[in-house]
């Protein structure tokens, strides 16, 4: 079941990054996801009106939804979108969003006193030295800007809080009450973005409303809450490492809808980043130390 979950998340975070360039060519980043939440808003009113959903039962726990969805919608999509409009390229983004496992480990370690293994280090090293590989043939660094950096790195730290931040303050709650709740908060935060910074100008058009249907309800819903699913049965690091594995399935994504032949630097990447997935998540017993 679990590995089940984790290869779905891995399928729809990988093709959400053809999604979101499709969805960004219609739409600019706050505009985009005033749309995307807005429709998952719809989306979730039949799952409120007809199955039970389990409300937080005090001030503080609503509060601690909102700032883990503030986290990881409004911060860090608006920071990914945001830097791909500015026009830094996917392979940069990709790279530096994938280093989410390595910072991780890295605040888990120093900071929450959470024991990693030699073996898991270097697992988390060898992914992310394969998504480079992987996307190495589409890095221009001269399209990153320090607007669309401080973009990238501002998304990374929201994805990063937002993981540890749910897992401390809200490991038990509903995921269908969290998803409205993290829903509401970044519409009310990206909206008058929108419609400040953009006038909320958008072109209508199939392939937007599919981008936003697939994100919405495949990635959204459903990745996600399968993401919070295995970070609630698994320590925090050693989930995170699949996080290396959706610029691989793009990859595969992107042969199989668009013919997109990888290269050899591109296949030696996908194989590393398994590897580093596979030592990061099977060597023997993930231990913590509260001493």
């Amino acid at each position: 079941m679990n590995a089940l979950l984790a290869w779905y998340f891995v399928a729809v975070w990988g093709i959400g990054y053809i999604a979101t360039k499709i969805g960004l060519q219609h739409a600019p980043p706050f505009t985009f996801l005033s749309l995307r939440f807005a429709f998952g808003l719809l989306c979730l009113a039949p799952v409120v009106l007809f199955l039970r959903v389990r409300w937080p039962r005090t001030a503080p726990e609503w509060g601690h939804l909102a700032v883990a969805g503030l986290l990881m919608h409004a911060v860090q999509l608006s920071g990914s979108h945001h830097a791909q409009y500015l026009g830094m390229s996917a392979g940069v983004v990709a790279i530096i969003l994938s280093s989410q496992p390595l910072v991780t480990a890295i605040v888990l370690a120093a900071f929450l006193r959470e024991r990693i293994l030699v073996g898991q280090w270097i697992g988390v090293v060898l992914g992310l030295l394969g998504v480079a590989l992987v996307v190495w043939h589409k890095i221009d660094i001269r399209e990153v800007t320090p607007g669309s950096l401080t973009g990238t790195l501002v998304a990374l730290a929201g994805i990063t809080a937002a993981t540890l931040y749910q897992k401390r303050f809200s490991p038990t709650a509903d995921l269908k009450a969290a998803a409205v709740i993290q829903f509401a908060a970044t519409l009310a935060v990206v909206a008058p973005l929108a419609l400040a910074v953009e006038g909320f100008a958008f072109t209508p058009s199939l392939s937007l409303l599919g981008a936003i249907a697939f994100l919405v309800v495949l990635a959204s819903l459903l990745g996600v809450s399968a993401f919070n699913f295995l970070m609630r049965r698994g320590e925090s690091a050693r989930v995170t490492s699949i996080m290396y594995l959706p610029p691989v399935f793009a990859v595969v994504a992107e042969l199989a809808f668009f013919g997109v032949v990888p290269t050899f630097l591109t296949v030696l990447g996908m194989i590393v980043a398994c590897i580093g997935v596979a030592m990061a998540v099977w060597t023997p017993r993930w231990t913590s130390s509260t001493s």
